[in-house]
């Protein structure tokens, strides 16, 4: 994959559907996910976890950019996302929709320009706009001798 900022992050399994999740170029340490009982001990996020935390910080970050950019100094923020899983026509599990609340320190009143920055704030989320896009998602699965399977979207 080639890209304007190339990532790469690699998941080794720590237990049953536990995982070492490491960032490839990080200077932090790796983070571990797992899923909660029965499937998992639930020693971290979960996979659905992790993306609601992405979307809501990708939302926070880019309104701290977008007030930022008409030289204002916001106070901290806190951002809360919730969401519940549903069954799709095929009986598997997906996130449909998700909320996110931001809550600013200071009223909108005395931010400079806050209506164009929050018009405009949800476009930088590279996350967020990604999501709702709809990711492509390449899959390929390379056994024990080094086979490479390719697989399809929801076989």
């Amino acid at each position: 994959m080639s890209g304007e900022h190339p990532m790469r992050v690699v998941l080794e399994q720590q237990g049953p559907y536990s995982f070492r999740i490491d960032f490839e170029g990080a200077a932090f340490a790796s983070l571990r996910s797992d899923e909660p009982a029965p499937l998992g001990s639930g020693e971290g996020p979960n996979p659905s976890e992790l993306l609601l935390a992405s979307i809501a910080n990708c939302l926070s970050a880019s309104l701290l950019f977008a007030l930022r950019k008409y030289k204002n100094a916001p106070g901290p923020i806190r951002a809360e996302i919730s969401a519940s899983t549903e069954r799709n026509a095929q009986g598997r599990l997906r996130i449909p929709r998700a909320k996110v609340t931001i809550r600013l320190a200071e009223p909108a009143a005395s931010l400079e320009r806050f209506d164009r920055a929050l018009a405009q704030f949800e476009q930088f989320c590279t996350v967020t706009q990604s999501v709702r896009d709809g990711i492509e998602v390449e899959v390929e699965v390379i056994d024990g001798d080094g086979v490479a399977h390719r697989t399809g979207v929801d076989q």
